[in-house]
């Protein structure tokens, strides 16, 4: 299935708002796994998709619900009738092709974010959407398989390190979404390093495996720019929304978050103007290359025609063609070769011809 696009012809003609799964089944099982934490304690616990209905939130606790697998539309219907979810919503998270942004509802709000992998053999970025419902104890998690970059975030609940114990399930989101940021950078740190050493190989060897390593960083640096700048959209709503969910104390970090993105997108800028600079060097050079060559050959051919012109008139049938039976015709012919080149070069020598 193509990155850029999903098929999104598997819901032509349903009705709007009633969630049909759109993307790669990548999971066979819907895995759902609960964090209710405070200041003081955490609690951790898996439920069956099959009891999502009979889950009951602590009032005095944050709760995070995370969710692995999207194709399971009966359990998501069931959540959504526990947490009174809209569905738009629900049509929203089952559908993988949705791009970065922020929606508010009355009793939640609602982010889709693609989290980014690389896969290093073949040069490729992959992407996950992952959807968020935060609401004022809790936080919903979507993710299409299991494995994300949260893990630091599960650590600092689990050892109580940081701020996200003491505050609310805003600076919960807030910390997952930094994560999500943070391996933006990586990835592109992980190109830009190949990237930038791009220019001494084509100034060492400008072969054709070079050029295709310039239109693959190209191909994913235009997918990195597509999948990222909606994010600068989204993050800035969030850092600007004036919601009773958000804390005014988690506002600072939103505004973080805006940075982060923007510098990505200005480094990506910047990798995809180096690039188009290196396939501009690399056509240079491949034609200076070929000019070389065409000049050493047009110097060649230059010598060999006076030469071929003596040769083809001494080449001719006449009986009385003069030297012909001359006893030294024969070296001095050669040596009148040899002396016109020997000159020609000379004079293409201090033209600084070659």
């Amino acid at each position: 299935m193509a990155r850029f696009l999903k098929n999104k012809s598997v819901a032509l003609g349903n009705i709007p708002g009633d969630p049909v799964f759109i993307g790669d089944k990548k999971m066979e099982k819907t895995e759902i796994h609960i964090i209710e934490y405070d200041k003081n304690e955490i609690k951790e616990y898996d439920l069956e998709a099959k009891d999502i209905t009979t889950l009951t939130l602590n009032k005095n606790k944050n709760t995070w619900i995370n969710i692995n697998g999207l194709h399971d539309i009966e359990m998501l219907r069931s959540l959504a009738d526990v947490f009174h979810i809209h569905m738009l919503t629900q049509e929203d998270i089952v559908n993988t092709g949705q791009r970065s942004k922020i929606e508010e509802y009355d009793n939640y709000l609602y982010f889709v974010m693609k989290m980014l992998q690389i896969d290093k053999n073949n040069l490729l970025v992959q992407s996950e959407q992952l959807s968020l419902i935060l609401g004022e104890n809790f936080l919903i998690t979507f993710q299409e398989r299991t494995g994300d970059v949260f893990t630091s975030v599960r650590n600092r609940l689990r050892k109580q390190k940081g701020r996200v114990r003491k505050m609310d399930t805003d600076y919960l989101a807030y910390s997952l979404l930094d994560c999500i940021i943070d391996r933006y950078m990586v990835i592109i740190e992980h190109f830009g390093e190949d990237i930038e050493n791009i220019e001494n190989a084509i100034q060492d060897n400008p072969d054709k495996s070079i050029l295709n390593k310039i239109y693959d960083y190209k191909r994913e640096m235009n997918y990195l720019r597509k999948t990222i700048r909606p994010v600068k959209e989204c993050v800035s709503g969030f850092s600007r929304l004036d919601s009773d969910i958000i804390n005014e104390k988690t506002l600072p970090f939103t505004k973080d978050l805006l940075d982060s993105v923007t510098q990505s997108l200005e480094i990506i800028d910047a990798y995809r103007d180096m690039l188009s600079d290196h396939l501009n060097i690399y056509s240079t050079n491949i034609n200076n290359r070929l000019n070389e060559i065409m000049k050493i050959l047009t110097i060649f051919s230059a010598i060999f025609i006076p030469l071929t012109f003596i040769a083809g008139i001494y080449g001719t049938n006449f009986d009385f063609l003069p030297e012909l039976h001359f006893k030294y015709a024969y070296p001095i012919f050669w040596a009148i070769l040899l002396l016109i080149a020997g000159l020609m070069l000379r004079f293409f020598k201090r033209k600084n011809w070659f």
